[in-house]
């Protein structure tokens, strides 16, 4: 008899390159997970227009987001790979699930907030609803766990809140959906300038992305903080030094990490060589992934395939969920939907 897997769900959305951050703060993970889990791993367009009306470039940002996702180990047979628009069940949930939210907490929530004050000239009402889309997208596939970063534990908290109010109102549909947990495997990227983290779409010289070439990321590893070095044996590290051993212990041998780690605590560290070693090792790290998205991408017909293939397994899952959530609000007013 075989165990059913517990249901894992998360969405990217296309607004940028994918980074270093992304990578080992949560794409090595899903790899890590698709054997063990059933996982739902959606490009998330329909949650971009909110800030990124402009659709010219959308189709190659999915596109590109497929492929990098593909690229760094996620395989498409294994899990579901689709795209948000192409589950259209994700709209009639998310109008039911409105019903259910209340304007003034939707105001309060930090990344409502935060937009408001990037975007005051687009101040949408998806934005505003936009923890309720994304309710729907996790619900939809009565998801047990959602990787998330800590800027979107406040979406999951109101998910789990949504998803109660359902159950209280109309019967039990959805479980609460949880944050995974990765122990102390989640890692979060430091940005080269040390202010920061990586990002997608701002502080573009700090981040090292996925598809940065071996030119570019030399530029950026050499132009990292640094500082003259240490004047006392087994000094603290500095925030901005310490960003440059983490990343250095993502990509290098431990032997490379050992030798730098002694010259730090002897102070006779030299920081350009150490981001030459950082820089030739990156990319060692990055070009193999940067190739193979370029192959994917030249590859129009695989990428439609792949969109096909995980639409076909995240619209048998929506589809099911849906005739339930409608016949608990007893919305099945024929015995033959329409």
């Amino acid at each position: 008899m075989t165990t059913k897997k517990e249901i894992v769900m998360s969405g990217i959305r296309p607004t940028g390159f994918l980074h270093l951050g992304n990578y080992f703060g949560a794409i090595q993970n899903y790899v890590r997970m698709q054997d063990d889990y059933d996982c739902y791993f959606m490009v998330a367009d329909l949650h971009s227009l909110t800030t990124h009306p402009d659709t010219k470039a959308l189709k190659a940002n999915v596109h590109r987001v497929l492929a990098e996702n593909i690229a760094c180990g996620l395989d498409p047979e294994k899990v579901a790979l689709y795209c948000q628009s192409h589950i259209h069940e994700t709209g009639e949930l998310y109008l039911y699930l409105n019903m259910l939210a209340y304007k003034g907490e939707l105001e309060k929530t930090a990344t409502f907030k935060e937009k408001v004050r990037m975007h005051p000239e687009n101040i949408n009402a998806g934005l505003l609803t936009y923890p309720v889309l994304q309710t729907a997208d996790i619900l939809l596939h009565r998801a047990k766990y959602v990787p998330v970063g800590k800027d979107q534990e406040q979406h999951l908290e109101m998910a789990r809140n949504f998803a109660n109010r359902f159950n209280h109102r109309y019967g039990f549909v959805f479980p609460e959906p949880q944050a995974f947990n990765f122990n102390n495997e989640l890692i979060k990227v430091p940005g080269l300038d040390g202010g920061g983290k990586m990002s997608k779409s701002e502080n573009q010289m700090a981040t090292l992305y996925l598809a940065d070439d071996d030119e570019t990321i030399t530029k950026k590893v050499m132009k990292a903080k640094t500082d003259s070095g240490p004047v006392e044996k087994n000094t603290p590290k500095p925030d901005y030094i310490g960003n440059i051993f983490l990343l250095m212990k993502l990509v290098s041998d431990e032997t490379v990490i050992n030798k730098y780690e002694a010259e730090y605590n002897a102070c006779t560290i030299r920081y350009g060589e150490m981001k030459k070693q950082l820089a030739v090792d990156m990319i060692k790290f990055i070009s193999p992934i940067r190739e193979k998205v370029n192959t994917i991408l030249a590859d129009e017909k695989y990428l439609e395939n792949i969109m096909q293939l995980g639409a076909g397994k995240a619209r048998k899952s929506a589809v099911a969920t849906m005739q339930v959530a409608r016949e608990a609000m007893r919305l099945n007013y024929t015995e033959t939907p329409f």
